[in-house]
């Protein structure tokens, strides 16, 4: 026999491949060890010998006997207990079976149709290729612990009896010598039931006609196939109707380098450890933070006390609120729409948008998303912004009716801001939560935020975004000449678009406050100050007055930089628009946006090769 021949050794009752082709080819199945790996009597010489000893004889003797060439090592893979880590030998065995492939097509018609929602749909196609080439489902098991599989053999005369109560006598010889099965049902297949038969199934219960189907299973990528599919195939069948209307799918949590957690490599990071360290808030705003559709989420110890700092922040924000509510009424408060300043309007309006977005991600299963809604509106809007902004109002005196406009606006944002962050972070929101609110037992029961329509205000968020824009152009002057943020100078604004003058001339007081300046002045278009770097919000031209005498050099490199990250901002946005596929597939609004974005970074591009220009 040359080699390339075809010829291939077929050892059926010791590969599950080569069972397949015995099936095919009518082949003798002859096995050669027993329940203890030894070699039986179709061992020949090698009999009574362990595998691993007869393993290594029948090396020897092939050497012996000159019929051995070579030794090669290669890589294969050998099944290993989970428990005990031995090698694992295929063996042909009596088990029992169910056919499944019935129950399959049920299944999958169930995801096809839109009955059962898979999330992410990424794994659509995973689970149809496994229902799709689904084989029989081995059920027995050789264990100690479980569900013993409730068949009786009649000693008399091998009558087998499948029942569900414990048989008195066989039916066919009236004898009373049974013997149950010792097998005990695999644990996958009584976790199959566990859809109805917690609800008290087979007795009609209340429960199993309100609960079944659930609307939401929570559970692991991982076992889709050994536990999802299963309960889908059981439900239909015995319930006639899936399990439930949603699957949610999510990711394995590994370690900061992506490295799957185990005890020998010792990266496993101990949620215990991790609540009694940081906190359950932090970690469960973690865990929320970082779960993203079909991605693993990878865990580090400095990611949780990142969000520590956060729950911080929101005790420090709500102590705050608490201690400037000086004369504030114990009962209803009314406030006066005119009363309530730009920064209430726009928070209110803030709110609006947070309550949207994380409701919308919420209902999407985007839990990474409504976690960054939460955490940018908190921390950034409400804390960074609007608790500066209304400082002056609530440490000052002169004007009652603004104050109680900012009180109210201060404890209407904070405890609706629990009240969303309160699935993600419960134990802080509860604490202060019971502080502030005199509208229930428990957050736990308070009704969920919803948007209400009388605030929403875009001339707000677009009137307090310009004055966002132009302290944020004073502070960066200020960063990037190393000048302290705390040193007051003076700065000046300008603009050509005239409509805009009174919102510069109402917004100075926040300007100067935030942007900590000696002063603010509004000079006509074209009056541009010597000695000031230059910076730009919008269409408005921002000013910065420095003591001595600029450095051409120095302000012409800020400039040149600041142009550099718009040139980058504005080709990303130029590569999106010149796109067809964007044009055909994106949202009319979407499409807007990024032409108002286009449009206001070539403007302030301009207005920077203007100032650098006239350096």
């Amino acid at each position: 026999m040359d080699f390339g021949s075809g010829a291939v050794k077929i050892t059926p009752a010791c590969d599950a491949a080569d069972f397949a082709i015995a099936g095919r080819h009518n082949l003798e199945i002859i096995k050669i060890m027993d329940g203890n790996a030894v070699i039986n009597e179709n061992g020949g010489v090698y009999r009574g010998q362990d595998r691993y000893e007869a393993r290594r004889n029948i090396v020897k003797d092939l050497e012996k006997a000159g019929y051995l060439i070579k030794i090669e090592d290669y890589s294969h893979n050998i099944g290993r207990c989970y428990r005990c880590k031995t090698d694992v030998e295929p063996a042909v065995s009596a088990q029992y079976f169910v056919k499944v492939a019935p129950l399959a097509k049920t299944a999958v018609a169930a995801v096809v149709k839109g009955d059962t929602k898979l999330i992410p749909a990424m794994w659509d196609a995973t689970y149809f290729e496994w229902m799709n080439n689904i084989r029989d489902w081995c059920i027995s098991r050789q264990i100690w612990w479980g569900h013993r599989i409730p068949l009786w053999t009649c000693e008399g005369c091998g009558e087998v009896i499948v029942q569900t109560d414990d048989p008195a006598a066989c039916p066919k010889c009236e004898g009373r010598q049974l013997r149950q099965e010792e097998d005990v049902l695999d644990t996958w297949f009584s976790s199959a039931l566990w859809p109805f038969t917690t609800l008290g199934w087979p007795d009609d219960k209340p429960a199993v006609r309100t609960f079944y189907p659930t609307s939401l299973l929570i559970t692991g990528f991982d076992i889709l196939f050994f536990w999802v599919a299963r309960m889908m195939m059981m439900g239909l069948y015995i319930m006639k109707d899936v399990p439930f209307r949603h699957v949610y799918l999510h990711a394995l949590v590994r370690d900061a380098h992506g490295d799957k957690m185990s005890k020998s490599k010792g990266n496993i990071i101990d949620p215990l450890e991790m609540i009694d360290r940081f906190g359950a808030d932090a970690f469960r705003f973690t865990l929320a933070a970082f779960t993203a559709q079909g991605r693993d989420i990878r865990m580090s110890e400095e990611r949780i006390e990142g969000y520590k700092h956060f729950v911080n922040k929101i005790w420090n924000a709500a102590r705050l609120c608490m201690m400037n509510l000086e004369g504030y009424p114990d009962g209803p408060v009314s406030v006066n729409r005119e009363e309530y300043s730009l920064a209430d309007r726009w928070i209110r309006a803030r709110l609006n948008d947070t309550i949207a977005d994380v409701t919308q991600s919420l209902d999407e299963y985007r839990f990474n998303d409504a976690a960054a809604h939460l955490y940018r509106f908190i921390w950034q809007e409400f804390c960074d912004w609007y608790l500066e902004l209304i400082k002056p109002v609530l440490y000052g005196k002169d004007n009652p009716a603004a104050r109680l406009a900012a009180q109210e606006t201060m404890i209407t944002v904070l405890r609706s801001s629990l009240e969303l962050m309160h699935p993600f972070m419960p134990f802080v929101t509860e604490e202060i939560w019971q502080k502030i609110s005199k509208s229930g037992p428990s957050i736990m029961v308070a009704p969920y935020p919803t948007v209400d329509e009388r605030f929403r205000d875009d001339a707000a968020e677009r009137d307090m975004g310009l004055l966002m824009e132009i302290i944020g152009s004073i502070r960066n002057i200020k960063g990037e000449k190393g000048i302290s943020p705390s040193k007051k100078l003076r700065a000046l604004v300008t603009t050509e678009e005239k409509e805009l003058l009174p919102l510069l001339q109402s917004g100075t007081g926040y300007i100067v406050n935030l942007a900590r300046l000696e002063s603010l002045s509004i000079v006509p278009a074209g009056e541009e100050p010597k000695n000031a770097a230059t910076g730009v919000a919008g269409p408005v031209k921002v000013f910065v007055v420095l003591e001595g005498r600029l450095e051409t050099s120095s302000e012409k490199a800020r400039l040149e930089k600041e142009m550099a990250k718009i040139e980058k901002e504005l080709a990303q946005v130029n590569r999106k628009l010149e796109n067809p596929d964007f044009w055909q597939k994106a949202a009319q609004a979407v499409i807007d946006k990024e032409e108002a974005k286009a449009r206001a970074l070539n403007e302030r591009y301009d207005i920077l090769q203007e100032a650098l220009r006239k350096l």
